[in-house]
């Protein structure tokens, strides 16, 4: 009995004693990946680990597989001839001394303190100028580790590059701005682009050492939600490409990966600002063709205003260039504005030359006792003919009192008038002087001559028969042929313009 007892004393604690020891085994099997474990394994495998070393030293080049995740774009500046993108910028190889076993193809996410303990490239831009990494509310890089020893290394960064930038065209141009970047550092008081240096220190690796290429699966990826205001991104061709850089001991060649951004420019902001306005201007100079030729000056007030109007936008259009050496597309639009507009002066100038020139000028003068007879005279702007003129001039001399001269120009009037009927004791004559003008004097002297009674009975019938007449401007046929002329080599200048522009453009695409 009590043998019994001790037998079932000593299979129960065995049961215990194996129940716990399975119990511990299920609770660490689940820790052979725990914190502790990955800190032994990267410790492994930075014992004796050289970062200044590339890896496979003395062997085959590294590989350094490049793409890009580009977020946003802009400014785009003309004046700098600069632009800016903020972008994922991503960098893989291949450093067998970081692989591990693993059954599962495990992939370790590192901290950033990593990177400071194993190799990476040198990468940097050759046309950067103002590059940065995020630092809100850490930096914004990681790295990643798998088991084959592939490293991932991704940044988030603002790069400011320059962009050489073709403005002949403007503002329907297309812009390529390149990225350029690879493993060549330079010296910080060089300044010289690493295509054209002849004499050069370089510390980074040659293609012996690192070979950078595009990542086959993604080379340059843009957002879908990346919109840019003045400009459409239509492409994104990459590249790889070899420079070689001569130092003073022998050449050297440098791997560089290139990315072009091709950028078409909105053309909605100029068309409203620019282009617009200066047509109105144009076609608003045009109304000085339908005045009045005599009408001085409302013509040159008009023409003074649109080219000091059309002075101004041309400035403010060039406000945001830069100062190159060649005119724009924008700026043969302007000036063509511009010209049309000044011709318009001068044609108003021929037209007013021709209009005086040989014309007579003829002018009248009267003296009238009523209130009435001033208002009629004042309506009354006769045609006399040269003959009566000259009959007039040979009766009468010219009588220096004047109260009114007003032009006789080529205006005809009506008859059925008698404002014309004077009385007794007014009375009045006509005389012209050598230049062919007439003046209406009073006199009271009596006419000695029937001629002269007979040339001032005349001219009496001639005021009277067309002082009611309706009035007409007098047009000259230069105006007329400058309503047709102007309008039409503007629209035949204007198809030329616009199509050998936008096939341009359309090409460059």
């Amino acid at each position: 009995m009590v043998f019994g007892l001790i037998i079932l004393t000593v299979f129960t604690s065995e049961i215990q004693t194996s129940s716990l020891v399975s119990l511990s085994k299920a609770t660490i099997a689940p820790q052979k990946n725990n914190h502790q474990n990955i800190s032994l394994l990267l410790d492994k495998l930075l014992r004796g680990y050289d970062n200044s070393v590339r890896p496979d030293f003395g062997g085959p080049p590294t590989v350094v597989e490049v793409d890009i995740m580009v977020r946003s774009m802009g400014p785009i500046s003309e004046i700098d001839m600069t632009y800016s993108m903020d972008c994922y910028f991503r960098q893989s190889w291949t450093d067998k001394r970081l692989s591990f076993l693993s059954t599962n193809n495990y992939t370790l996410a590192l901290s950033i303190s990593m990177l400071a303990k194993i190799w990476k490239p040198d990468t940097y831009f050759y046309n950067g100028k103002q590059s940065y990494l995020h630092t809100i509310s850490t930096p914004n890089k990681f790295v990643r580790l798998h088991h084959d020893g592939s490293v991932l290394y991704s940044s988030r960064l603002t790069i400011k590059a320059g962009c050489p930038m073709n403005l002949e065209d403007f503002p329907m141009d297309v812009q390529k701005c390149p990225l350029r970047f690879g493993s060549c550092k330079l010296k910080s008081n060089q300044l010289i682009s690493c295509f054209h240096l002849l004499m050069i220190i370089s510390v980074g690796y040659t293609n012996n050492d690192l070979i950078y290429k595009w990542n086959n699966a993604r080379q340059v990826a843009i957002a879908d939600d990346m919109k840019l205001s003045q400009f459409d991104l239509i492409a994104t061709p990459a590249g790889n490409n070899t420079i070689n850089i001569f130092n003073s001991n022998a050449k050297s060649e440098y791997s560089m990966l290139l990315v072009s951004f091709h950028l078409q420019r909105h053309m909605g902001n100029f068309l409203i600002q620019v282009y617009g306005p200066c047509v109105l201007l144009v076609v608003l100079s045009w109304v000085s063709f339908w005045l009045n030729r005599e009408a001085t000056a409302d013509r040159v007030s008009l023409g003074i205003t649109t080219v000091l109007t059309m002075t101004f936008l041309g400035l403010e259009a060039r406000t945001n260039l830069p100062k190159v050496p060649y005119p724009t597309a924008l700026d043969f639009f302007v000036f063509l504005s511009f010209s049309f507009i000044f011709a318009t002066i001068i044609q108003f100038a021929v037209v007013h030359y021709f209009t005086k020139y040989g014309s007579g000028e003829c002018y009248f003068s009267f003296n009238s006792d009523s209130s009435s007879d001033e208002e009629d005279w004042s309506q009354l702007q006769p045609k006399v003919s040269n003959s009566v003129a000259k009959t007039v001039d040979k009766c009468s001399k010219p009588n220096p009192r004047f109260e009114e001269i007003i032009q006789l120009s080529d205006v005809i009037v009506s008859p059925t008038s008698k404002s014309f009927t004077k009385s007794s004791s007014q009375k009045i004559s006509f005389s012209c002087n050598k230049s062919g003008t007439v003046q209406e004097a009073t006199t009271s002297k009596r006419r000695s001559s029937i001629a002269c009674r007979k040339a001032s009975i005349q001219n009496n019938s001639i005021f009277e028969r067309k002082k009611n007449s309706p009035r007409f401007n007098s047009v000259s046929k230069i105006d007329r042929v400058s309503r047709i002329l102007f309008p039409l080599l503007f629209v035949t200048i204007n198809v030329f313009y616009w199509y050998s522009y936008l096939s341009k453009s359309n090409k460059s695409v």
